[in-house]
């Protein structure tokens, strides 16, 4: 086991699941059986959550809310015979596969980012870094429907459309996005990035996208000296019919300018405001997050989250450049939630007064997100292999499953209501 993986054994200094058999009827007290349920009907769907394993190639199906419960699991590899063997005679392509395996994957294959379902839960679309691809995978069979490849050698995150037809994917070595219809794979259309591509948006509306590049994240000259090394990190903002840029932002000089000179500009996972007036993100090295107006172009505030004690200071040490990697809002906008990465906890933070909750110990958490029901932030613990729910309200867990080898990306999607696993063939 890696040293980064044995680092969920820290400790910090921190702070229901019930079935109604029976009812009661009048006042009487007399009681009676709950009905049973009735049968799904056709084409009914059920909401999930997609969790990626990342080093496992699989994807786990967990329930949306309640006690996230694991449905299924679902092999997001069945081609990697082929797509090993198709590696195996590319000396260009293996040198890639075995460089992310040394680089972001930290010894291990990257074989899962992201994914998303289809509007009708037939299939699962999934980026593979270590593939360079983006596949769509059917939930019924677990066959593929359609690859991608992407320009370069690496995927990486990805987006769907309000309307849940496109999907884009960050090809992050050849700094594009391509959007591509989700049911068929066929590319609809694509734009240039800053250097290596990250997290991709899309506005409530669907008419822009916003992609932010990370720049360069594995090299070891990560000393703030040598900060201009790490190339054009920037984000871009497209129209979704064209696919023009409609503004770029580049956050140095909107850093510089509030006086914080020592942030990196590389903008990692984001948080909009329910009414997108307001951008809230992470960036390189940070134990915080940063408040950006979007009318007036300029930061506003800058949250200083707590330093876990037994991290490591050595910035070298902190996987790709990051200290603090995932971002989610409450519904109402009332609440950000935090996965502080490298310091081994999660934390529910007032936006109002940027005022952090209890201190939720998780092993390296990777991601966060949003419950189903609106309740809970969500995030996956890398560290430990378990994807685990911290209520909103009170910035307390209130639930823990255990997932597959690595857990990052984790997404709410929608599946057939009789949904189990994929038959065998």
């Amino acid at each position: 086991m890696s040293a980064a993986r044995t680092r969920g054994a820290r400790r910090l200094l921190l702070g229901s699941f019930a079935t109604a058999l029976v009812l009661t009827v009048g006042g009487g007290g007399t009681v009676a059986a709950a009905p049973p349920a009735g049968p799904t009907a056709p084409g009914a769907l059920h909401e999930v959550m997609f969790v990626g394993n990342n080093w496992d190639g699989t994807a786990d199906v967990i329930e949306s809310s309640g006690d996230f419960a694991r449905i299924g699991r679902i092999n997001v590899i069945p081609d990697r015979d082929r797509r090993m063997w198709e590696i195996g005679l590319n000396p260009l392509k293996l040198a890639f596969f075995l460089g992310i395996r040394q680089g972001p994957g930290e010894g291990h294959d990257q074989f899962v980012d992201d994914m998303y379902a289809t509007p009708d839960g037939s299939a699962m679309v999934v980026s593979r870094p270590s593939f360079a691809d983006v596949v769509s995978i059917d939930l019924r069979t677990g066959a593929l429907n359609w690859r991608f490849p992407v320009s370069g050698f690496r995927s990486d995150h990805m987006a769907v459309s309000p309307d849940g037809t496109r999907v884009a994917v960050s090809a992050s070595t050849s700094n594009t996005v391509h959007v591509l219809d989700i049911t068929t794979g066929r590319q609809v259309g694509s734009f240039a990035t800053g250097d290596k591509p990250h997290e991709n948006v899309f506005s409530a509306d669907g008419r822009h996208l916003w992609n932010m590049a990370i720049g360069e994240v594995t090299t070891a000259l990560d000393d703030p000296f040598w900060d201009w090394t790490k190339g054009d990190r920037r984000i871009t903002v497209v129209d979704t019919r064209t696919f023009e840029q409609v503004r770029v932002i580049d956050m140095r000089a909107r850093l510089d300018a509030f006086g914080r000179k020592d942030l990196s500009d590389a903008v990692r996972p984001v948080a909009f405001t329910p009414d997108e007036s307001k951008l809230y993100f992470q960036v390189s090295f940070f134990n915080g997050f940063i408040e950006y107006d979007i009318a007036t172009d300029r930061i506003t505030r800058v949250k200083t989250l707590p330093e876990n004690p037994a991290t490591d200071p050595d910035r070298t040490t902190w996987v790709n450049d990051s200290r603090h990697h995932g971002m989610s809002m409450s519904p109402d906008g009332s609440k950000l939630c935090v996965a502080a990465t490298m310091d081994d906890y999660a934390t529910v933070v007032d936006r109002g007064t940027l005022q952090e909750g209890p201190l939720v110990e998780a092993s390296k958490p990777y991601w966060a997100t949003v419950s189903g029901d609106g309740r809970s932030c969500v995030i996956s613990e890398s560290g430990t292999d378990r994807v685990t729910a911290i209520d909103f309200a009170t910035g307390r867990k209130v639930a823990s499953v255990s997932v597959g080898d690595h857990p990052q990306r984790v997404r709410l999607a929608r599946v057939p209501a009789d949904w189990t696993g994929p038959t065998a063939r």
